[in-house]
């Protein structure tokens, strides 16, 4: 990277932190935080598709995010087959670095041959851990061996510290009930963005991959939260039309 480029990317990344310190206060949205997170690693690294495992209050593991389908199923196999580096993650609270996919088939087996097949070598993941707490954990995918370097690794580990602090910083943190309804909320939300960015894909005929984009830019030009303009893409009053920014029908 030349000094330039490097210049360029740490002034981003400063902005980077000073949003995501911004979910410091006492009310924010935790699915736009988490997505904050993996857009961030995919902006700012060298990796190509992210993917966000929570921990469920009744137990397990699930899906909240993905940058991609391939990214999508491999974090739906990891919760069913409980293996996985970002299940070994969670489950150890402990960074897991696989420089080459391809050593690792008798470690996670289902896991290295889907990987290999949608044509990722490399594969990062990181805990959302704070203290005893883990309540999470987030994927990157490179398409090539050794994707991240450890200025790049050490970049990944601070943006998921900062945002896991973001989760736990509620005054109420150290109590369970409290973090249990936090990540309920947080699972609740995504099921509801997830459909309000299939309405506007069908509605305005654009790729899932762009609707996203348009519920955050729609909700910070309003000055809303993300899952308030999602419920009222899904749910009558529809504003469907107004976030694809056209008259309504």
């Amino acid at each position: 990277m030349t000094p330039e480029k490097r210049l360029e990317r740490q002034a981003r990344l400063a902005e980077r932190f000073v949003t995501l310190a911004d979910t410091l206060v006492d009310d924010f949205d935790v699915v736009e935080v988490l997505d904050g997170l993996m857009s961030t690693c995919l902006d700012l690294l060298e990796i190509d598709e992210a993917g966000l495992l929570l921990n469920h209050p009744q137990g397990g593991l699930q899906r909240v995010a993905s940058s991609s389908e391939e990214a999508r199923l491999l974090e739906l196999l990891q919760v069913q087959t409980r293996e996985g580096p970002c299940f070994e993650a969670v489950e150890t609270g402990e960074s897991i670095m696989v420089h080459n996919i391809a050593l690792e088939r008798q470690r996670w087996p289902a896991f290295a041959e889907r990987a290999l097949a949608d044509g990722f070598h490399s594969v990062y993941a990181f805990p959302m851990r704070l203290r005893e707490a883990t309540v999470g954990g987030l994927n990157l995918f490179g398409a090539r061996e050794n994707a991240l370097d450890v200025e790049d690794r050490v970049i990944a580990k601070a943006l998921t510290d900062i945002a896991t602090i973001g989760i736990l910083q509620q005054r109420s943190v150290h109590r369970s009930s409290l973090l249990a309804e936090n990540l309920q909320r947080a699972l609740n939300t995504r099921i509801v963005v997830e459909q309000a960015k299939g309405v506007l894909s069908e509605r305005g005929n654009i790729p899932m991959e762009q609707t996203f984009e348009l519920l955050r830019s729609y909700a910070r030009r309003n000055n809303l939260k993300l899952s308030a303009v999602a419920q009222s893409v899904v749910y009558p009053p529809n504003l469907a039309d107004q976030v694809l920014g056209r008259t309504p029908r």
